[in-house]
């Protein structure tokens, strides 16, 4: 038999983990902690220009309302994973804090081409294409493990403060995974679509500033 003070601190105890698991996207942060010690413990480590490969699969808790296949929304959630799997093993992340620079997402792009279903393995395969003085440029493609089929393609802009990313990458660019690699890495060209992307951008931001400061007069 269970006691009255025994009972209690079960039910109590209960009563906490509902309230954790309702108020807080507690698989989130678990996942985060996995992928993180995951990279920094096990993984491989990359050179900066080297694609690094996230591998997941879809759940039951990431399906929409027609309950076969990933929600859309659930394609940018699995991004912070492989964006802290790739900043881990290339050290990008501790060097720009290093650097006393902070880095977050400033904008997405995303094109979905087929679904990802119930069930299916996917790997994330991410890596750099450009970087200029404030930002770096990343493509991440969703790729099925059984048809080795691209289903998503995403570019993400990482925007970077407070310090100096040209001389940043410079240093990184000098630190290969392969200490006895003689390969010269040069930082590559800006890709046209990531040009015409970031004119997009720089047209939808003169936009907003035209029309913050029509409503301030």
């Amino acid at each position: 038999m269970v006691d009255c003070a025994t009972y209690s601190v079960l039910v109590s105890v209960f009563i906490f983990i509902l309230l954790i698991y309702f108020l807080t996207e507690i698989h989130y942060f678990i996942r985060t902690l996995i992928s993180y010690s995951h990279a920094m413990l096990i993984k491989k480590k990359h050179h900066i220009l080297d694609t690094a490969t996230f591998s997941s699969i879809c759940l039951t808790t990431d399906v929409d309302i027609l309950l076969f296949h990933m929600n859309n929304a659930r394609f940018l959630r699995e991004l912070d994973f492989a964006r802290n799997d790739f900043y881990n093993r290339t050290y990008i992340w501790q060097k720009i804090r290093q650097h006393g620079g902070q880095v977050f997402q400033g904008a997405t792009m995303i094109r979905y081409r087929r679904f990802i279903k119930l069930f299916s393995r996917f790997q994330i395969k991410t890596k750099i294409v450009y970087w200029d003085h404030s930002a770096i440029y990343m493509e991440h493609r969703f790729i099925t493990k059984a048809d080795n089929f691209v289903r998503a393609i995403v570019y993400g802009k990482q925007a970077v403060v407070k310090c100096n990313l040209e001389e940043v990458m410079a240093k990184l660019m000098k630190e290969t995974a392969n200490e006895k690699s003689t390969e010269v890495r040069q930082k590559p060209e800006c890709p046209e679509e990531i040009r015409l992307w970031i004119e997009s951008i720089s047209a939808s931001s003169s936009k907003l500033r035209a029309h913050s400061n029509d409503a301030s007069v």
